[in-house]
């Protein structure tokens, strides 16, 4: 693997274990917790981190064969239905996979490549990689907000 790829790689492996940390030790009772006065719930929140990685791999970095329901993503809201636990183990092991998959595959060179999306304009691989990263963590957050303190 090229050196910048490596880099990244760890990175992202790094960044992302201020979700893995907190959804490690989540039980199906935290799935359904909010905390007022926002609408999402930890499941919610988890099942859209997937989603939004899956979009990442597919959309930023390329992988053609990714497919994605990103049902956070259409639906815009909660809608109490990311209560099973197991499911969203799985799926969010599958998007980290992905994205993983994603990086390994992009080459230094590529990491100066320009993209552009309607939800963040142009910025380069790099700099995409920074947002998904920084979006993983933000969520993170809130996720382990929610758990401590929310019902």
């Amino acid at each position: 693997m090229d050196p910048r790829t490596t880099s990244f790689l760890a990175l992202f492996t790094e960044g992302r274990t201020r979700f893995t940390k907190v959804f490690d030790t989540m039980t199906s009772a935290d799935l359904t917790k909010k905390l007022a006065p926002s609408p999402n719930s930890a499941g919610f929140l988890i099942r859209h981190i997937g989603d939004v990685e899956l979009l990442f791999a597919k959309n930023v970095f390329g992988l053609a064969d990714v497919q994605v329901r990103a049902s956070t993503v259409a639906k815009g809201h909660d809608t109490g239905e990311w209560t099973d636990l197991a499911a969203l183990k799985a799926y969010v092991q599958e998007s980290a996979d992905t994205l993983r998959r994603a990086i390994e595959a992009t080459v230094d060179a590529d990491w100066d490549t320009f993209i552009e999306t309607k939800e963040f304009g142009r910025k380069s691989k790099a700099e995409a990689l920074g947002r998904i990263v920084t979006h993983t963590a933000y969520h993170a957050g809130q996720l382990a907000l929610v758990v401590k303190y929310g019902s």
